[in-house]
Protein backbone atom coordinates (compact mmCIF):
# COMPACT_ATOMS: atom_id res chain seq x y z
CA UNK A 1 0.00 0.00 0.00
CA UNK A 2 0.94 4.02 -0.47
CA UNK A 3 2.64 5.34 2.12
CA UNK A 4 1.22 8.07 2.20
CA UNK A 5 -2.64 6.80 2.84
CA UNK A 6 -3.34 6.76 6.10
CA UNK A 7 -5.96 4.71 7.91
CA UNK A 8 -9.42 6.77 7.93
CA UNK A 9 -11.67 4.68 9.95
CA UNK A 10 -12.48 4.64 13.38
CA UNK A 11 -10.84 7.86 14.72
CA UNK A 12 -12.51 10.71 16.63
CA UNK A 13 -13.02 12.93 15.22
CA UNK A 14 -14.03 10.89 11.78
CA UNK A 15 -12.16 11.63 8.58
CA UNK A 16 -13.02 14.59 6.19
CA UNK A 17 -14.13 15.24 3.28
CA UNK A 18 -10.92 16.43 2.18
CA UNK A 19 -8.69 13.36 3.93
CA UNK A 20 -10.97 10.85 1.93
CA UNK A 21 -10.18 13.10 -1.01
CA UNK A 22 -6.74 13.17 -0.91
CA UNK A 23 -6.27 9.13 -0.04
CA UNK A 24 -8.48 8.30 -3.46
CA UNK A 25 -6.27 11.32 -5.13
CA UNK A 26 -2.72 9.02 -3.64
CA UNK A 27 -4.45 5.84 -4.77
CA UNK A 28 -5.02 6.94 -8.25
CA UNK A 29 -1.92 8.46 -8.60
CA UNK A 30 -0.46 4.97 -7.37
CA UNK A 31 -2.30 2.81 -9.80
CA UNK A 32 -2.38 5.44 -12.81
CA UNK A 33 1.33 6.10 -12.21
CA UNK A 34 0.67 9.45 -13.09
CA UNK A 35 1.49 12.27 -10.49
CA UNK A 36 -0.86 14.68 -12.69
CA UNK A 37 -2.49 13.38 -15.94
CA UNK A 38 -1.59 15.01 -19.26
CA UNK A 39 -4.82 17.11 -20.59
CA UNK A 40 -5.94 13.81 -22.71
CA UNK A 41 -6.39 11.64 -19.79
CA UNK A 42 -7.22 14.28 -16.80
CA UNK A 43 -10.92 13.67 -17.42
CA UNK A 44 -10.71 10.05 -16.69
CA UNK A 45 -8.09 10.73 -13.72
CA UNK A 46 -10.50 13.15 -12.04
CA UNK A 47 -13.22 10.74 -12.30
CA UNK A 48 -11.21 8.02 -11.15
CA UNK A 49 -10.78 9.76 -8.09
CA UNK A 50 -14.16 10.89 -7.98
CA UNK A 51 -15.55 7.21 -7.55
CA UNK A 52 -12.76 6.33 -5.20
CA UNK A 53 -13.84 8.89 -2.67
CA UNK A 54 -17.23 8.06 -3.04
CA UNK A 55 -16.77 4.36 -2.57
CA UNK A 56 -14.24 4.84 0.52
CA UNK A 57 -16.86 6.99 1.70
CA UNK A 58 -19.90 4.39 1.52
CA UNK A 59 -16.72 2.13 2.84
CA UNK A 60 -16.40 4.03 5.90
CA UNK A 61 -20.12 4.56 6.77
CA UNK A 62 -21.13 0.80 6.29
CA UNK A 63 -17.85 -0.27 8.55
CA UNK A 64 -18.73 -1.20 12.19
CA UNK A 65 -16.68 -1.71 15.62
CA UNK A 66 -16.82 -2.20 18.94
CA UNK A 67 -13.51 -0.80 19.39
CA UNK A 68 -13.50 2.88 21.08
CA UNK A 69 -12.40 5.52 18.77
CA UNK A 70 -8.53 5.70 18.53
CA UNK A 71 -7.30 9.97 19.18
CA UNK A 72 -5.35 11.09 16.06
CA UNK A 73 -2.82 12.91 18.59
CA UNK A 74 -1.94 9.58 19.84
CA UNK A 75 -1.65 7.51 16.65
CA UNK A 76 0.32 10.41 15.28
CA UNK A 77 2.52 10.15 18.57
CA UNK A 78 3.35 6.61 18.32
CA UNK A 79 3.84 6.84 14.23
CA UNK A 80 6.75 9.47 15.16
CA UNK A 81 8.12 6.82 17.70
CA UNK A 82 8.24 4.38 15.31
CA UNK A 83 9.78 6.51 12.77
CA UNK A 84 12.35 7.41 15.23
CA UNK A 85 13.22 4.16 16.44
CA UNK A 86 13.59 2.79 12.89
CA UNK A 87 14.98 5.99 11.51
CA UNK A 88 17.36 6.90 14.54
CA UNK A 89 16.08 10.73 14.15
CA UNK A 90 12.70 12.84 13.78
Amino acid sequence: MCRNIRTLYNFEPPATDDEIRAAALQYVRKISGFNKPSQANEAAFYAAVDAVAAASRELLAALQTNAPPKDREVEAAKAKARAAERFGRL
